[in-house]
């Protein structure tokens, strides 16, 4: 009678257990979902606003083509090119927006994956500002720096000096 109890009571330990387990790497998931959700509504905004810039530029060239051609044939001078593009839409497209709606962190992970190199806080807060990012506060290479050294993403290698985990995987 005893063991089966005891049985029974190692099943319940198990079964709990498992469930933490499980509920952890769901809450895990869940937030990788919303960080994927996050970049990808990202992405499609700069899919849309390079292809409104491409129709923009191409209809553009078809313009200058057309109007060179009419021009040249009535007065034989070239007609100056007409800017219509925003210049928000020019810095997006040259990475001046690169980070805005992001976070410091998702940020920080997306410079040390395309540099595979680490990289100390005010180098990485310098590449977010230069993206577009807004970081507040009296001490923002101090606060990229702890928001590093809390995600798992991050591995401090010298005083406020990161390289992302992925990096460090890939190399080894």
């Amino acid at each position: 009678m005893e063991d089966g109890k005891n049985e029974l009571k190692d099943i319940v330990v198990g079964l709990e257990q498992r469930i933490t387990a499980y509920e952890t790497k769901l809450k895990d998931l869940k937030k990788k979902r919303e960080r994927i959700n996050e970049e990808m509504a990202t992405i499609e905004k700069y899919v849309e606003l390079a292809r409104t810039l491409y129709r923009v530029e191409a209809d553009k060239a078809k313009l200058a083509s057309l109007s060179s051609q009419i021009i040249s044939d009535k007065t034989g001078e070239l007609p100056v090119p007409v800017t219509d593009v925003t210049d928000q839409s020019r810095e997006i497209l040259l990475g001046r927006s690169k980070y805005v709606g992001m976070s410091a962190p998702d940020g920080a992970f997306v410079i040390l994956r395309e540099t595979k190199r680490p990289m100390h806080a005010k180098e990485l807060w310098q590449r977010l500002i230069g993206g577009g990012m807004q970081i507040r506060g009296k001490t923002p290479v101090t606060s990229i720096a702890t928001s590093l050294k809390r995600d798992p993403r991050f591995k401090k290698v010298a005083p406020n000096t990161f390289e992302s985990v992925d990096s460090v995987a890939h190399e080894r």
